[in-house]
């Protein structure tokens, strides 16, 4: 198991024996062979969780425009990349920014949505949001407890019972 983010193939978990013998796994397979990028610290970030369901990454993009930036949302993933666009007649004497290009993906949850994001002082914040449909929402089941029973089926009136067997 690769545990200091290095890429050798090698010495990265290798799970494929255990497609053969699962089914709907795959995403959590996804996940644990793509470990190895989460040990990447550059740009910095913060996530935070304002409520039940709201939640905002903040990266550090100091440097960055908001047209060196592109943020992707696709199922169960946020991908934020950015690529800074150096001037072309620049000669640094030092050059000690860090405005190199980056990609940062962000495993999501079921149903959590993008809501906005924003550019600020450096920080880009994108704000994200659990929208559970009705349908996947616990719910009530109430207990009839006199229209059937198990054992016996439907309870059926006695002069009803009489015309059926007639």
């Amino acid at each position: 198991m690769l545990l200091d983010g290095g890429c050798s193939y090698e010495n990265r978990i290798r799970l494929f024996p255990l497609y053969r013998s699962s089914i709907g796994f795959d995403r959590v397979f996804n996940l644990l062979e793509n470990a190895p990028q989460a040990f990447d610290a550059w740009p910095p970030y913060d996530i935070a969780r304002s409520g039940e369901n709201n939640y905002r990454v903040t990266i550090a993009v100091a440097g960055f425009s908001e047209d060196d930036l592109e943020i992707t949302h696709e199922p169960n993933l946020l991908i934020v990349s950015g690529q800074h666009k150096e001037p072309d007649n620049a000669e640094y004497l030092h050059h000690g920014l860090a405005t190199r290009p980056f990609t940062r993906r962000f495993e999501l949850a079921d149903h959590v949505k993008v809501a906005g994001a924003s550019l600020d002082n450096g920080l880009l914040s994108i704000d994200l949001v659990r929208e559970v449909p009705e349908e996947m929402k616990p719910r009530r089941i109430a207990i009839a407890t006199d229209v059937a029973s198990p054992k016996t089926g439907p309870k059926v009136a006695q002069g009803e019972a009489n015309k059926q067997a007639a």
